[in-house]
């Protein structure tokens, strides 16, 4: 009889808990039997693993072999199970030592050769490995993702030969370089810049203040004026992801299965979903609850183009995740949190036809069609901004030299840099309390904006928001308190509500 202990991880949303693989072989017949919960991707490596040691040169123990997989209330899924099932079976059976396996910890797939396979969801093993000061054993082909980490005690295994004979003394197994020559590349693609777009300065005022502060912003405008354009070029705007944020965004899409690239690691994500996803697509789930485009937008933008054609229940999703920051997903044999602070730039038509001064649609169709968005979801939107037709001429005229994104960035730098350094936080996330603390704004002021607000016929949810914005506004002027012209100028970019008041005179 003899026993053997291997330490893996799971995968569960973001974390990485911890899993031991006990191999016990005993006399008898021989079999082979998989306990632990597994779902069916991991009973078939009792098949992987047999052909792998056999193909590779060693014994498969012709006794019964029982793996347990603890804790057992955990589901695994996933042939992540392969290579400490197959490094448990060879250490019980004493063709490898067993005494470093106490401290290591090994995740991979085996294919029928005996060559280990890259798993999806490594960084957060890794991260987890780290902090447990473990030895960590991973397949070759996760090198990158594990550099984005540096952990030293990282070994990348190519074959599972490889692994035994490192594991005798025999060989080396490659490390983490400490400088890998990726991290310093810079991407070749064409940067997106807003002096492309032509006229639209109020609209691009706009996208100034809600880059500085992250503030969810809706362009509102006929077809063909740019909006789809000023959207794809807020990212430029934005400063670049700090190490722990990029660490952060690089898990989830770890998670996700998607390709990391070194070149654009520090670059915030940029979702644009089409409006035929549906609910699970953007908000995450599936019976193996994985991210959805929300989450993959973490620390970044989330677009959503012609957005009055997405279903208003998919819409309606959106609500909770944009407030708290985070989305949970229960399932009957799991509950994931998956982290999902994104900024959110959507995109509309006015009407149905695409044009509120076209004659083709009545009052009572704009209203069905605006109304394809509920009050309590417009109510998340920081700006509502109005992106009209340039007037007659503009295109044929010579342009003035418009300003860069490279000159915006540095005054959305700087505004954030004095959020950051007054609250810890940008406008955007500012709590009711944490505003009023904030905002530095004379009572005579505040009455004006509370006026203001019962006039349109806005929600107190809308009352902060403006303040909000009005704050925002202010940092980017270098000004220490909020003044009724940045209330004023705040109060212009709700197109919305002066849409929705104009038709209900009609």
């Amino acid at each position: 009889m003899a026993i053997a202990c291997v330490i893996t991880r799971a995968c569960c949303g973001v974390e990485a808990p911890q899993v031991t693989v006990e191999v016990h072989l005993s006399n008898g017949l021989p079999a082979f039997n998989l306990v632990g919960l597994p779902e069916t991707s991991v009973k078939e490596a009792r098949e992987r693993v047999r052909s792998a040691l056999i193909n590779a040169g060693f014994e498969f123990p012709m006794q019964r072999i029982t793996v347990n997989l603890a804790p057992a209330d955990l589901p695994k899924q996933g042939g992540r199970y392969d290579l400490p099932i197959a490094i448990g079976i060879l250490a019980a059976s004493g063709q490898v030592p067993s005494d470093k396996l106490a401290h290591s910890e090994f995740i991979g797939e085996l294919a029928l050769s005996g060559e280990v396979r890259p798993c999806i969801g490594i960084l957060p093993a890794i991260i987890a490995a780290k902090n447990q000061q473990h030895q960590l054993f991973i397949p070759l082909e996760n090198r990158r993702e594990a550099e984005l980490v540096g952990y030293q005690q990282t070994h990348f295994v190519a074959h599972l030969q490889h692994l035994a004979s490192f594991m005798h003394g025999q060989a080396k197994l490659p490390l983490v370089d400490q400088q890998p020559q990726w991290f310093e590349e810079v991407s070749t693609g064409p940067e997106l810049c807003l002096s492309e777009v032509i006229g639209q300065y109020q609209a691009k005022q706009g996208l100034e203040i809600a880059a500085a502060g992250g503030h969810n912003t809706l362009f509102l405008g006929p077809p063909g004026t740019g909006k789809s354009m000023l959207a794809n070029r807020i990212i430029p705007l934005l400063p670049k992801l700090s190490y722990e944020e990029a660490i952060d965004v690089a898990a989830i899409h770890s998670v996700a299965g998607l390709n990391i690239k070194p070149n654009a690691f520090l670059e915030r994500p940029f979702r644009a979903p089409h409006h035929t996803c549906s609910s699970i697509s953007l908000v995450g789930g599936g019976s193996i609850p994985k991210p959805g485009e929300i989450s993959l937008a973490h620390r970044g933008v989330l677009f959503l183009d012609e957005i009055a054609e997405f279903p208003r229940k998919v819409l309606d999703c959106l609500r909770e995740p944009m407030e708290s920051g985070e989305v949970i997903i229960s399932r009957a044999a799991a509950k994931v949190k998956f982290s999902s602070r994104f900024q959110l730039i959507a995109a509309m038509n006015p009407s149905p036809c695409g044009d509120i001064e076209n004659a083709r649609s009545t009052p009572d169709q704009i209203q069905r069609y605006l109304s394809r968005l509920s009050g309590p979801f417009l109510d998340r939107f920081d700006l509502t901004i109005e992106v009209p037709k340039l007037p007659a001429g503009t295109l044929t005229q010579p342009q003035k030299t418009a300003e860069s994104s490279e000159s915006i960035a540095k005054r959305v730098n700087l505004a954030r840099q004095r959020q950051f350094a007054r609250a810890g936080m940008l406008n955007s996330e500012l709590s009711p309390a944490l505003l009023k603390q904030h905002l530095s704004m004379s009572q005579a002021d505040l009455e004006f904006l509370d006026q203001s607000v019962q006039q349109l016929g806005l929600s107190v949810r809308s009352f902060h928001r403006i303040q909000r914005v009005a704050r925002t506004i202010a940092d980017l002027q270098q000004s220490n308190t909020t003044e009724r012209r940045h209330i004023a100028q705040a109060l212009g970019y709700r197109a919305m509500d002066r849409l929705m008041n104009r038709l209900s005179q009609q």
